[in-house]
């Protein structure tokens, strides 16, 4: 802990001699992308992206999983994906899988979560049955499961009516990655082929 706090008062120094002035941020935000991935540790978006502050709007949640839309029963998820669509107008939209996912692989393997009862009801209330369920030959990686997970997270995404409209209007652009932790290589899905390739 004493670290994050030496670096977090050190913060606006680093900031000001890396050239960047914070002051610009007092009139509000315009993230050019929307970027959403898993709350996993080894995954840092803007560091991916060599972003810098301001640029990405960014929604972590356990194993990147968008929730179904439905505005009787709002969560943080869904209030986030609407506010960045409606209010900030970005762009792009990016959902990022990422190699050794423990949701993923546990959804894919069939993991007994007994113990950890509000992981196994936001698994089982959200992933859609076309997620990555039925591998049963896949490594540590857990490649083709997050890969196919990650594009039905996409698929839900596309159901929300601010998302949809969006897109249909060609104001915003949807996009699934897939990031290997350990290489740091990063793929994107073709729908067009149904494949993942390098970027």
């Amino acid at each position: 802990m004493r670290q994050l706090i030496d670096h977090a008062r050190a913060f606006p120094s680093r900031c000001g001699g890396a050239g960047r002035d914070l002051r610009s941020f007092e009139g509000g935000q315009k993230p050019s992308a929307m970027f959403i991935t898993c709350s996993d540790s080894r995954v840092v978006p803007t560091l991916l992206t060599d972003s810098d502050p301001g640029e990405l709007f960014e929604m972590r949640t356990a194993g990147n999983i968008v929730p179904p839309y439905d505005p009787d029963a709002a969560t943080s998820e869904m209030a986030t994906i609407e506010y960045a669509v409606c209010v900030l107008e970005v762009s792009d939209i990016i959902l990022c899988g990422h190699s050794h996912c423990g949701a993923v692989g546990a959804l894919a393997r069939g993991d007994d979560l007994r113990t950890l009862p509000a992981v196994r009801g936001w698994l089982s209330r959200c992933v859609p049955t076309d997620g990555p369920r039925g591998y049963v030959d896949f490594g540590p990686d857990c490649e083709q499961p997050v890969q196919s997970h990650a594009v039905a997270q996409l698929n839900t995404l596309r159901d929300y009516p601010c998302v949809n409209q969006a897109v249909r209007e060609g104001r915003l652009g949807l996009h699934a990655w897939y990031y290997e932790v350990h290489t740091g290589a990063v793929q994107i899905h073709d729908p067009s082929t149904g494949t993942f390739s390098s970027l």
